[in-house]
């Protein structure tokens, strides 16, 4: 015979279930591991091999952190983060970051603004690496996987995809060369179009491979600014001539309107399929039983 203390979780655990809890405790976590990342990369700026092992390093910890929580915290399975398909959801998030970032420059070559100068070595791709596989990781974690499920669960999709695309332009200001217009473009194109990975899969792989070859592209090959941040050379050698509302000036092409309509149109894109495929939650006061 049960009894309800026998079915009831102990309430330090129900608190900790609580999903505000989850994006307090285990937000702040990701975050410290993320800054800790961002940290070693500055040490080793100058050693690549090193800078790119601490990440992994960083990163598969930050993995195990998540799925420690989810498993004994929560007593579920982490079906956002299961390896089945795992390859080609990432895979096409690697085509579609890449592929959206190359047409935002083949347009800017066709208006004669972005013009190639010639090439760097090879070796100029490598440093990105690091970055890209960090940015990749630790945000999709922290905005994907934490911030937007636990408000998911409070107030339902609709009101998680504001938050969370409002939280992750926000804090795209911190960066060196941070503009209100770029952390509202990003809000609307980046955060729309990530959060509508996650809701289409209900899984993390698609936007964190976006997220990875976004920056990665960006960087590494066409020596763009990132979000404000890093401004490392990459293998082409550019000049860029033309109105900030194209280019996205200091800022980097996040802030261009050119961006903004093709990020935003695949992102609204993806979120007609995930409603279509019924991945819409409800807020709990509409919840069925």
């Amino acid at each position: 015979m049960s009894t309800s203390s026998e079915s009831k979780p102990a309430l330090w655990l129900r608190v900790l279930q609580f999903p505000l809890t989850r994006l307090i405790v285990l937000g702040f976590v990701i975050l410290y591991m993320m800054g800790l990342s961002n940290s070693f990369m500055s040490q080793f700026k100058g050693d690549s091999l090193k800078s790119i092992a601490a990440v992994v390093c960083m990163a598969t910890a930050a993995l195990a952190v998540y799925v420690g929580w989810a498993r004994f915290i929560e007593r579920r399975q982490v079906s956002e983060l299961s390896l089945s398909g795992a390859g080609n959801e990432w895979g096409m998030g690697l085509l579609i970051g890449a592929g959206l970032y190359t047409t935002c420059v083949l347009i800017l070559i066709a208006l004669g603004i972005y013009r190639i100068d010639g090439l760097n070595p090879w070796t100029f791709v490598i440093p990105a690496v690091a970055m890209a596989l960090s940015s990749g990781m630790f945000e999709e974690l922290l905005f994907r996987g934490v911030l937007f499920r636990s408000v998911e669960e409070m107030f339902g999709s609709w009101i998680s995809l504001v938050v969370s695309s409002a939280v992750f332009g926000l804090v795209h200001l911190l960066n060196p060369a941070g503009t209100i217009t770029g952390a509202i473009y990003i809000s609307i194109e980046a955060g729309l179009l990530l959060a509508a990975a996650y809701m289409l899969t209900r899984r993390l792989w698609l936007s964190i491979g976006f997220h990875m070859a976004w920056n990665y592209v960006q960087s590494a090959i066409f020596s763009g600014i990132v979000s404000g941040g890093v401004s490392d050379p990459g293998l082409i050698r550019s000049n860029i001539k033309g109105p900030d509302v194209l280019t996205g000036g200091s800022f980097g092409l996040e802030s261009s309107i050119i961006a903004l309509m093709l990020c935003t149109a695949t992102g609204i894109v993806l979120l007609i399929l995930a409603v279509r495929r019924g991945n819409i939650v409800p807020p709990p006061w509409k919840r069925v039983g």
